[in-house]
């Protein structure tokens, strides 16, 4: 073998360095691919997960408002909302847009528990009963206190679909002056929910026929309304919240539709509770409304 010179010696290195340069630029190269890759492969799966869970969560979500008639627990700052409105904007509404619907009527005392009762009866499903839900929790609320009412709409296939409002369906109501009986007498689907005893349904049927008609309400026996005051068409489109946020502005048609009614059916509920309380029912704009109360 011959010998290799200083200068093919050179060469022979520096061949070798270029070499092994390149080789390290294509195994950096691989590297950084593959880094790239497991990047992309690391989001997909994350997405994929995630995808999994709200799945998962709104199958969940659906399945326990599917079970229960589509009914969720109140939101507790719109129910506060309603129930809440000031003594400025109400006295302002007075009756507002309400026609004045309950029927002053001679039927013996409804009574339940000692006290004067208010009996409803209504239809998930039902957007007039929905309607007529609004100004009911907000009258009520001047005399008790509600618990576990559930926010829902009606039906999306009957007139007026989708009003946003409430279901009494295993709520309760306490208070010292009066007896709250609601019955929610099918679902929003119309699959049969409670049924009333045979006394409330020979009250339902006198006044609404047979078949009887939604709503119904019996106010101690001295008052019976079976229409709603207000258009539920009213109420299309929007939210519980946002049905709510407008009940303190004196100016919207919504707080004169459901404040006025509330005052209304105040002043219906004073007459069954001999005016008490004194707070409510003696306020000059619930006496006024009083003495329009007619037959």
């Amino acid at each position: 073998m011959g010998r290799t010179t200083n200068k093919q010696r050179r060469q022979n290195q520096a061949t070798t360095a270029r070499e092994k340069a390149a080789l390290a630029r294509q195994q950096h190269q691989r590297d950084a691919q593959r880094r790239r890759a497991m990047a992309v492969i690391s989001t997909v799966v994350v997405i994929a997960v995630a995808a999994v869970v709200v799945a998962v969560v709104a199958i969940n979500h659906k399945g326990k408002q599917s079970a229960a008639g589509n009914r969720v627990a109140a939101n507790a700052a719109t129910l506060q909302t309603l129930t809440s409105v000031s003594a400025a904007t109400l006295n302002k509404v007075a009756l507002g847009s309400d026609k004045l619907a309950p029927k002053k009527v001679s039927d013996p005392a409804l009574t339940s528990g000692g006290k004067p009762e208010v009996l409803f009866i209504g239809a998930e499903f039902c957007p007039y009963c929905g309607a007529e839900r609004w100004p009911l929790i907000q009258a009520l609320s001047r005399f008790g206190t509600f618990k576990h009412l559930n926010e829902i709409s009606s039906s999306s296939t009957d007139v007026d679909p989708n009003t946003p409002t409430w279901s009494f369906y295993k709520s309760s109501y306490s208070s010292k002056y009066l007896t709250f009986v609601p019955i929610e007498n099918e679902t929003r689907t119309k699959a049969t929910l409670v049924n009333p005893t045979n006394a409330e349904a020979a009250l339902w049927e006198k006044y609404t026929g047979n078949p009887p008609a939604f709503p119904f309400i019996d106010y101690g026996g001295k008052y019976v309304q079976t229409s709603q005051s207000y258009d539920p068409g009213l109420l299309a489109g929007l939210t519980q919240s946002q049905v709510a946020a407008q009940l303190n502005n004196p100016n919207s048609k919504i707080a004169k539709a459901i404040d006025g009614e509330a005052n209304v059916t105040t002043a219906t509920i004073c007459s069954m509770t001999n005016n008490q309380p004194a707070s409510v029912c003696l306020s000059p704009m619930i006496t006024t409304i009083q003495s329009q109360l007619g037959g």
